[in-house]
Formats: C-alpha cells, structure tokens, sequence
C-alpha cells in the first residue's frame, strides 16, 4: 500500500485544530471539572443475583423510591447479576436494606445478596492521587526510553503528544460528563502505551531515512516516512477499534466507558502519531546533524609499533 499526501502542508491547520481541542479540554476541566465515579468519591457496591432475568429499570425505580437517589444498576455478567452503586452511602445494613427494598417489588423472586463493598471518602481520594502519579511516572519512564533510545528530540515530541492526547481523552469526559472511574483511568494508560507505540513507529522511520535518504530537507523527508508507515498505521488503528466498539455495545455497562475511552484514545493517538509529534520535531528543527553518525579518524599505519 503506497501513498504520496503532503501531511506537512496542513501541519499549521492541526496545531489550530489541536489547540482549539486543548484549550476546550483544559477549560472544561477547570470549570466542570470530571464526573468521578465511585471509585474515587466512595460509597457502596452491592452484587446481587436473580432466579430470573433482572429488570434494570424496575430496580432502579424502586431504589429511588426507596431512599436511594443517584444509585447505578447495572447487569453485571449476566442478565441475572446486578450491580448497584451508591455514592456516598455507606452501611452494615445496607445490603439487608435493599434485598428486603427489592423483595417487596419482586414477591416471586428470591433475591440473593452475593457481595457487598465499601469505599470510603478517604480511600477513594488516595485512589484518585495515586492513579494521577502512576500517569505521571508512566510518562516520565517512557521519556527517559524513548531518549536512550533515539534521541532527546524525539523524547520531547513523543512526550508532546503523549499529554496531548491524555488532555483531549479527559477533556472530553469532562465535556460530556461520563463518569470517571477507575477503569477509565486503566484506558488512560492503555492509550499512552497505544500512542506511543505508534509514535515510535513513525519515529524510527524518520531516524533511518534522515541518515540514508538524500535530501537535505526535514519536512521531505518526515512527509516520506509517515507515507511509509501510514499503511500500518491505519490497519492497527481500525482493527483495534472494531475490537473496541464491539466491547462498547456488546461488553455490557461495566466496561463502556473503558471501552469509549480507549475509541477515543486511539482515534486521537493516531491522529497524534502523524500530525503532533512530526509537527513537534519540525518546529524544534530537526536536522541531519543531530543524527550524524561520526566516522572514525583514520589511524597513519606507519605510526603503530
């Protein structure tokens, strides 16, 4: 598959197009910020299990009915299990509580309390904090590689567009006010790798052809490498993304926002990949000199013993 587009001839429409996203993301962020799910406000989480198929709605009805506002239920596994979250409640009895609620509803159904968790206010702000400094060491061990690796420059643009797509994926659950739990903080993750895979990708192709391509200009000769790799890049990016859309509509409410996050990390890492870390290496100057190998000064034989 070969292609000949001048992707550097819209590198100044991008840095518009990217930046527009960034100041939305950052401003949303500060203003609304994120929705956090249980996981980081804390509250309770209650399995229960049905003879029969749940009826999601009927039991989300009766919860707020019941006392329960702003509870989540979900099927979890089956159409048999539930799940219900409730933020910010948290009791020995409440399991009792909602078993009893829910059998005054469901008389010809035995309702079976499987488990029941707490998370504390507490314990779900340490969540939150050490989920942040894992995202920062993660970004900080991948530049420090990617720097042994190819070199600094290359660090700096990978990293560039690492934040880049972590700021647009949070913005946007900002934006739209999904909720924020851990499982989208592990699609975070997922993404930088994602991202940075392919960034690495196009990287060392720019590496190889700057030191054997002729031409003198950066922009030439970036342009070719991401023509080179831009055939793979498409293939692993809609790939993974019919995996990801079947998980999304098929996988159940658990995982859709996992799922969700890492649809938009991979349509934003891809577009990053080709646009964001070329355009950095580009506006940082990079040249042949910076990846000239030096040849080794020739020894006058007659001077050896």
């Amino acid at each position: 598959m070969s292609f000949n587009i001048d992707f550097l001839a819209w590198r100044r429409v991008a840095l518009i197009f990217s930046s527009i996203f960034l100041i939305v993301s950052v401003s949303s962020l500060f203003l609304k910020e994120l929705n956090y799910g249980l996981d980081f406000t804390g509250g309770t989480l209650v399995e229960l299990s049905y003879p029969d198929s749940a009826n999601i709605s009927e039991i989300r009805e009766t919860l707020v009915n019941g006392g329960f506002s702003g509870a989540q239920v979900a099927n979890f596994g089956s159409s048999k299990e539930v799940l219900i979250k409730l933020p910010g409640t948290v009791s020995d009895s409440l399991g009792s509580e909602i078993v009893t609620l829910l059998g005054s509803v469901s008389l010809n159904q035995e309702i079976d309390l499987r488990r029941i968790e707490y998370v504390g206010p507490q314990i779900g702000s340490e969540l939150r904090d050490d989920g942040g400094t894992a995202m920062l060491i993660a970004l900080a061990f991948m530049m420090l590689y990617i720097a042994f690796r190819f070199q600094s420059m290359f660090a700096g643009a990978a990293v560039i567009a690492l934040v880049h797509d972590v700021i647009i994926v949070v913005g946007i659950f900002s934006l739209i006010e999904i909720e924020f739990d851990l499982t989208v903080l592990a699609a975070l993750l997922a993404v930088i790798g994602y991202s940075l895979n392919d960034t690495i990708v196009v990287s060392d192709r720019i590496r190889e052809n700057i030191r054997s391509m002729e031409s003198d200009s950066t922009e030439e000769i970036i342009n070719t490498s991401l023509n080179q790799t831009l055939g793979r890049t498409l293939i692993t990016s809609l790939t993974t993304l019919l995996v990801l859309f079947s998980l999304y509509l098929l996988g159940g409410e658990l995982i859709k926002n996992f799922a969700l996050a890492l649809i938009f990390g991979v349509i934003i890492g891809t577009y990053s990949s080709i646009y964001i870390a070329a355009n950095a290496l580009v506006m940082m100057g990079l040249s042949k000199d910076h990846l000239r190998v030096e040849e080794p000064e020739n020894v006058d034989e007659n001077i050896l013993p």
